[in-house]
């Protein structure tokens, strides 16, 4: 059974809801890039030292994490720096994804073309009709039906690109289909990969580096806060300060949310967190939880191998990096990923906010529980109680004003999982863990 360990975030404002704030953008040309502390987020420092105890143990090269935009973390680690350079392996995929989006919205191309049409006939070792099946959206969403469990699927030779299902029928995490994009993408726009890169993204935001050939891939290298920068652009929904750089909308929205209904997990090219259920790379079964437990319900995750990360949190204006080389980790670093959540919780703590204590005259129950709770108030003042629910990642989903002695909520809408109840009264703001089952 998978166990499933939650620590509070931080969120619950005494008087105000969770509300995207204005992010800060570092400037492009300069090295400059503006600080927050974590003491004056109220954040537990203390933990701090846990934090990037475990990095250094898991063999980390940088950490950086960002609140509105600004670095809160910056670690590094054997001699790396911020100057120093890394490759993403297929956390980079999401670039190609958000060059693909790029290059729709100019007109160059249509995800829903057929691969065939940028790649030539016979890209496969498929007959004709299987291969006409296969568009791009299949290469972005890793459901082109083509065997990933060949000698070497990162191989884009015809001859390894063999059928297994139709086109949309099946996930698989393979790399070949993915790499062939880069093709896609320079036989539609004219354009070689590192031209797109540089004149469409990278120059655009400050970053650096670039797509260098390895065998059959091409591995994208920069510095830590080149990857820093493109997570604040997607936590900006493809704007930076003010200049949108995707504006297909539509795109963005489908690339960060479930593409298929295979892998829940999985949009174009980026994971997803907090979905009923996901899979993972060489293998067909379907896992009951989602792909980081101790992570925020909304984040999105780009994630290569060896442990190079993005996590992007829309709901709390978060990003983090983590660069390094952790073989045995994986094509896809989902228990470094979780592991890093479960310390990085402690850090951002919920602190200067009272919970519910046995005694104060507030119970909530059953708990665990499932279809309806009860919120019983014993104060002498049962007046104007205001009752709040949240999700895990900070999110209000339900609200109500008591004025009786007990209250009972319903709560058969909600999804499983962990939620915390925000109750204000005259004694105070006060919060209770409630689990959903």
């Amino acid at each position: 059974m998978y166990k499933f360990f939650y620590f509070i975030l931080f969120f619950f404002a005494s008087n105000t809801e969770n509300k995207a704030q204005n992010l800060y953008f570092p400037p492009n040309i300069s090295s400059n890039w503006d600080t927050l502390s974590a003491s004056s987020l109220g954040w537990c420092t203390n933990k701090i030292p846990q934090l990037y105890n475990y990095l250094d143990s898991t063999n980390s090269k940088a950490f950086i994490l960002l609140k509105d935009g600004k670095i809160v973390l910056e670690k590094y680690f054997d001699n790396f720096t911020k100057d120093s350079l890394w490759y993403w392996a297929s956390a980079a995929k999401t670039v190609t994804s958000f060059l693909v989006g790029i290059a729709q919205q100019e007109g160059k191309l249509k995800i829903t073309d057929t691969s065939s049409k940028y790649l030539g006939l016979g890209w496969t070792n498929c007959t004709a009709e299987q291969e006409k099946k296969i568009t791009i959206r299949n290469q972005l969403t890793m459901t082109t039906g083509l065997d990933d469990n060949v000698a070497d699927n990162h191989c884009t030779l015809d001859s390894c690109l063999i059928y297994k299902a139709d086109a949309g029928t099946r996930w698989a995490y393979h790399n070949a289909p993915y790499t062939l994009l880069d093709k896609v993408l320079q036989n539609a726009t004219g354009q070689f990969l590192n031209t797109l890169y540089i004149n469409k993204l990278r120059n655009s935001i400050g970053m650096n580096g670039g797509f260098f050939p390895m065998d059959y891939d091409n591995l994208l290298i920069t510095t830590p806060r080149s990857m820093a920068r493109f997570g604040l652009l997607i936590l900006n929904k493809g704007n930076w300060n003010g200049n949108q750089i995707l504006t297909d909308t539509a795109y963005f929205n489908q690339m960060t949310n479930t593409s298929q209904n295979i892998n829940l997990s999985y949009g174009y090219l980026w994971w997803l967190n907090g979905k009923n259920s996901c899979m993972v790379p060489e293998s067909q079964l379907v896992f009951p939880f989602s792909i980081s437990p101790d992570g925020p319900a909304d984040m999105i995750a780009a994630l290569g191998k060896n442990g190079q990360i993005i996590n992007v949190v829309p709901s709390q204006n978060l990003v983090f990096i983590r660069m390094g080389d952790m073989p045995g980790t994986g094509d896809v670093p989902f228990t470094l990923t979780n592991e890093i959540w479960k310390r990085l919780n402690q850090v951002i703590c919920n602190t200067g906010i009272n919970e519910t204590k046995e005694g104060y005259g507030l119970k909530i129950f059953p708990n665990p529980a499932n279809g309806k709770i009860t919120i019983e108030i014993n104060e002498a003042e049962q007046k104007n109680v205001h009752f709040e629910l949240y999700t895990i990642n900070g999110l209000k989903v339900a609200e109500q004003i008591f004025n009786e002695k007990q209250n009972i909520i319903d709560i058969s809408r909600f999804a499983k999982g962990l939620y915390f109840v925000k109750v204000k009264s005259l004694k105070g703001i006060y919060i209770e863990k409630l689990l959903i089952n």
